[in-house]
């Protein structure tokens, strides 16, 4: 992220105006001394645009197999709930209702949330998104912290093989690669978003390990693909996954409107005045099906997150920026360490998206339990 706002903040000087992250590759390929790349500098524009669709739709297909999930475990264990909250001994009963059937149901209130399109209503509920996943994750460390077992009888190494579905699922924490320039360029004093940039990737990671490494200690090879899984049965962690829920509920049109403010502005040019509204509401309700359709056709979250992250996330976070920065800063007389280092990066985030993406798409047409669908069980 460091090397795309760099990049991003010497092509605004250059230039005298704001640049997105599209924008910023487009110029990026003016600047480049191969004459090819220049005169069809237009296509960085467009592949970035297309990673960035890819990569939206898939958190938010990713948001629907996380709402099913923990909708259809809070629906049929409610009759179980009590006010006792003991450790869960059985990870899942057998299901009434597939977890697609949750799925269609709550589609029809995704596609009435992604119609609203004003930027301060977002706002309002980008805020209570953050406020009940704060909570959430609060209780969530309170438990797991609790009566943690002996960790010794635990590997120290998993095998070869789940490091690559590690690195997509890394690699996919970068979900806000998108929003970086649109943020910095929307603030005030965009010259301290670095600062507040660094600041909040840190607090992340933090949160990321602290939350990873505590839940594997506490659930071991039964740690689910969301931890919210995992929680006891009891009114009080049922509260939980509500409150959490209702956040990522809400996420989802956050994460939606970057895909549609590429895709809509280009359908309506396309279309008479008079059914420009027409077209922007079916646009929205179409993006939302296929979301939804991509959740049902593959209802994996574990391997979903892997996948979208080393699909689309490495590119745009690893693969990407490092040549941006070679193509931006190449005619300036850059550093052959520079050079070096932007080479290596991009080459590791290529190695990662083919063999990240070969592993959790072999992961995805291997047959398996159901009943561990989602737990860590499939790969011990």
């Amino acid at each position: 992220m460091a090397i795309l706002l760099n990049c991003a903040h010497h092509l605004s000087q250059r230039l005298q105006k704001m640049v997105n992250y599209e924008e910023a590759m487009m110029y990026g390929l003016e600047a480049c001394p191969l004459a090819w790349l220049r005169t069809h500098s237009v296509w960085g524009r467009y592949i970035v645009s297309f990673l960035l669709i890819i990569t939206q739709l898939g958190f938010c297909s990713v948001y629907f197999m996380f709402l099913a999930d923990n909708l259809q475990q809070m629906v049929e264990e409610a009759h179980l709930t009590t006010n006792t909250c003991q450790p869960r001994k059985i990870l899942g009963l057998t299901p009434i209702l597939d977890t697609r059937f949750y799925m269609l149901a709550i589609l029809p209130f995704l596609v009435l949330l992604v119609f609203l399109q004003n930027l301060k209503l977002l706002s309002i509920f980008s805020t209570l998104a953050n406020i009940t996943t704060v909570g959430s994750v609060a209780l969530i460390f309170e438990y797991i912290m609790q009566g943690i077992p002996d960790p010794s009888h635990l590997p120290l190494m998993a095998r070869w093989d789940t490091f690559l579905l590690f690195f997509g699922t890394a690699i996919f924490t970068f979900e806000g690669v998108g929003m970086v320039l649109p943020l910095k360029n929307q603030m005030k004093h965009p010259q301290r978003f670095s600062f507040v940039l660094y600041l909040g990737m840190t607090l992340v990671v933090i949160l990321y390990v602290c939350l990873g490494t505590l839940g594997y200690m506490k659930f071991g090879s039964n740690t689910q693909a969301s931890i919210t899984l995992n929680l006891p049965n009891c009114w009080l962690y049922q509260s939980v996954k509500l409150i959490y829920s209702i956040g990522i509920f809400f996420t989802y049109a956050l994460q939606f409107h970057i895909p549609a403010e590429i895709i809509i502005p280009f359908v309506i040019s396309q279309v008479s005045e008079s059914r420009a509204l027409f077209a922007d509401l079916s646009v929205r309700t179409a993006l939302v099906c296929l979301t939804c359709v991509s959740a049902i056709l593959i209802p994996r979250l574990d391997l979903v997150i892997s996948l979208v992250g080393s699909v689309s996330s490495s590119a745009l976070a690893l693969i990407i920026p490092p040549l941006l920065e070679l193509t931006t800063f190449y005619p300036e007389d850059m550093s052959c360490v520079t050079m070096a280092k932007d080479i290596m990066i991009s080459i590791l985030g290529l190695l990662g998206c083919v063999f990240g993406t070969y592993q959790a798409l072999y992961e995805l047409i291997q047959p398996i339990n159901h009943s561990i669908a989602n737990s860590t069980d499939v790969y011990a």
